[in-house]
């Protein structure tokens, strides 16, 4: 990887949480029927076998995907910003745009990102034009849909 993997501690704990969730519960009750299954003859036409290989390559494959990221990722606590005034990794915003429609929305890790929920991945073109702003700034940004401007309203932090 060629950036740092930031994530707040909530974010690495639903990682942490899936994965944990994936190993000790999901994993051993499925390789438990294809156990089962495996035993109960003719396997090319046993949907349970089928179906439980295929999901098990599944959870497999994101078991190592949610272990990468967990490895490569750098926790950072928000409510540990020194610098307040700024948009900085782990601040809630409050923008408007040239409409005058006002858009809260926090700048959290990749892997936590839910732009319906108003949490934009770090890396996003929104979250890259906003970060050092500070109140009143205006920023363009870049987006698939063309450009907008915003001008940041309110920068805020979660307490300690």
């Amino acid at each position: 990887m060629d950036r740092p993997n930031y994530i707040t501690p909530a974010g690495y704990a639903a990682l942490r949480a899936e994965y944990d969730q994936l190993f000790a519960d999901e994993r051993p009750a499925l390789v438990e029927t294809i156990a089962w299954a495996a035993g109960n003859g003719d396997r090319s036409e046993n949907g349970d076998y089928i179906y439980g290989r295929k999901r098990l390559r599944e959870i497999d494959r994101r078991l190592g995907w949610l272990s990468k990221r967990m490895k490569a990722a750098k926790v950072v606590d928000p409510a540990q910003q020194p610098d307040r005034t700024r948009v900085w990794f782990g601040a809630t915003v409050t923008l408007v745009d040239e409409d005058d429609r006002e858009r809260v929305l926090t700048l959290v890790g990749d892997d936590e990102a839910d732009a319906g929920a108003g949490r934009v991945g770090w890396n996003a073109p929104l979250a890259r034009a906003l970060r050092g702003a500070a109140v009143g700034d205006l920023r363009r940004v870049h987006l698939p849909a063309g450009e907008r401007d915003y001008e940041v309203a309110a920068v805020s932090y979660p307490l300690a």
